[in-house]
């Protein structure tokens, strides 16, 4: 949370990977508990993915720009209600570029950075993710996650496997993690949330929420 009594340093957990505590203000944060409020109602409503294995992911998922289910983004959603997704707005774009900017220290990355869509996961208490790569895009641009709310530990692996090495991060409310570079298709997941971390500032009562901008490739 901003205002910590101890604050966190910046840190480059591996090549490319750069985690940012406390970099959204509160009131920002509270701007974007709303706006994913707004996605959630729909067009597309969020939902548990369902995997192609038949399983259920925990997490709660909305998509803007695109709509995501594995492996494949589409425009509208055929595995839900067959509606087109929410635009992704020009302010969220912006946002991902001044997410760059501040992990990268460069600004030529900042400007050439241009997500188009963004998935939105919510985390309640019990809710997981397992170790996965982002690779459905056909664009190696870097990875922009925010955290909203409760507490996580983000573990963050290697390019090879879901083993072994990885490192596990404390990712708290208003921090941020870009990944890109030579960690872009590293393997990531969330293997735990700490309930009850966040407190009310951000309007959000209780759990998590994940927002991660990328650049689809796809036009």
């Amino acid at each position: 949370m901003n205002g910590e009594l101890f604050p966190r340093p910046r840190a480059v957990v591996a090549p490319g990977a750069v985690h940012v505590p406390s970099w959204l203000p509160e009131a920002r944060q509270r701007e974007l508990v709303e706006a994913c409020r707004g996605w959630a109602r729909g067009p597309v409503p969020i939902r548990h993915t369902v995997l192609p294995s038949g399983g259920v992911m925990s997490v709660r998922t909305v998509c803007v720009g695109w709509h995501w289910r594995p492996y494949t983004y589409t425009r509208t959603a055929g595995d839900v209600n067959g509606a087109q997704v929410a635009g992704f707005p020009d302010w969220l774009l912006r946002l991902g570029r001044a997410a760059v900017a501040e992990a990268y220290e460069d600004p030529a990355a900042a400007a050439a950075y241009t997500p188009d869509t963004a998935l939105i996961n919510f985390y309640d208490g019990r809710a997981k993710m397992g170790m996965h790569q982002d690779k459905d895009e056909r664009s190696g641009a870097p990875v922009v996650s925010l955290s909203i709310g409760d507490t996580c530990v983000f573990r963050f692996g290697n390019t090879e496997g879901r083993g072994r090495p990885y490192t596990d991060v404390e990712l708290a409310s208003g921090d941020l993690f870009v990944f890109g570079g030579p960690s872009r298709f590293a393997y990531h997941g969330v293997p735990k949330v700490h309930p009850g971390t966040a407190g009310p500032v951000t309007g959000l009562t209780s759990g998590r929420l994940n927002i991660t901008l990328r650049e689809t490739g796809l036009g």
